[in-house]
């Protein structure tokens, strides 16, 4: 058969099995429904809001102070009016889902848009620390500028504490988004759940993992390849964990060095403390403590010991 004939006998059946097997599925759903041109969309958004929170560095065009105010002014609106549909309709689409029949989503979706609009100077000042952090922790670092235009962090921060407050706030789907838009670009995976306090950088960045139920303090740093995870994400019976803490809690002014694995959620790293690169931590560690491999130490003491007897 040739392509010319392929097309015309056999592609129809094609499609019409997709057709079949997608409506089965039921993953069309007409006006509120979700789907990849709605996630683009999102994406153009939340481009958008960055624009507003750094409007030197992720604006389109290059402004000056002067064009700064009715920049901002109507980008916000452009924002409203855009990003409520998108809320509207991830709200409706878990009451389908869900079978609900007692929420207002167009007012709940009103609320949420109002509540992020408004945080976002608290949210600025939040970044501002951030990059305050990278600045001060990063000794290669040589202008506040040079962290926001280069850093990946800062990219994955931001979008995090964007997407944590709609988390906050019960919005479906969206937070999640935005979240994994950010771990592509960045190699960095912040879940929205996750509760971070101020001051945090993350230096280098590329394999960072920080769970749903993490907590992080304040002036907090942590280095490439760092996991915050779950010791299991299932039960005994094999069921999914959900609703309870599987991550773990880490106190101000925690370092922790590269490709470190801290798992479980009642584990809890104490203010202060330094934990070495490749470490597996299950426990809780005391406020300073420090927290080496130690077999590896040992390696590099015996090489000094057998390098003095030579």
């Amino acid at each position: 058969m040739n392509f010319n004939e392929w097309l015309n006998v056999r592609l129809p059946s094609v499609t019409e099995e997709l057709v079949s097997n997608l409506q089965s599925s039921n993953e069309i759903a007409a006006e509120d429904g979700l789907d990849l041109s709605g996630r683009n969309e999102i994406y153009e958004t939340l481009d958008d809001i960055l624009a507003v929170l750094f409007p030197g560095s992720y604006s389109r065009e290059r402004l000056s102070r002067s064009e700064l105010d009715f920049f901002l002014a109507d980008l916000l609106r452009h924002i409203s009016f855009k990003f409520n549909k998108h809320l509207q309709r991830v709200f409706r689409y878990r009451c389908r889902k869900e079978n609900c029949e007692h929420c207002d989503c167009d007012t709940r979706s009103g609320d949420a848009l109002i509540h992020l609009i408004e945080s976002l100077p608290t949210i600025k000042k939040l970044l501002n620390a951030d990059i305050n952090a990278a600045f001060e922790g990063d000794p290669a670092a040589h202008y506040h500028d040079e962290i926001v235009l280069s850093y990946p962090c800062i990219e994955a921060i931001a979008t995090y504490r964007i997407a944590h407050l709609l988390y906050e706030l019960d919005v479906p789907i969206i937070p999640r988004i935005m979240a994994e838009r950010a771990h592509s670009r960045t190699g960095i995976d912040i879940n929205p759940g996750a509760a971070i306090g101020t001051g945090f950088f993350i230096d280098h960045g590329t394999g960072v993992v920080i769970g749903e139920t993490c907590v992080i303090g304040n002036n907090v740093k942590i280095y490439q390849g760092v996991t915050l995870g779950a010791l299991s994400p299932f039960d005994r019976e094999g069921n999914p964990r959900k609703g309870e803490k599987r991550h773990p809690t880490i106190e101000d002014s925690v370092i922790i060095y590269a490709n470190a694995t801290i798992l479980g959620g009642q584990t809890v790293i104490g203010k202060g403390a330094v934990i070495g690169g490749n470490t597996w931590i299950t426990s809780s560690v005391a406020h300073g403590a420090h927290v080496y491999n130690r077999d590896h130490r040992e390696a590099i003491e015996q090489r000094k010991t057998q390098r003095v007897n030579r």
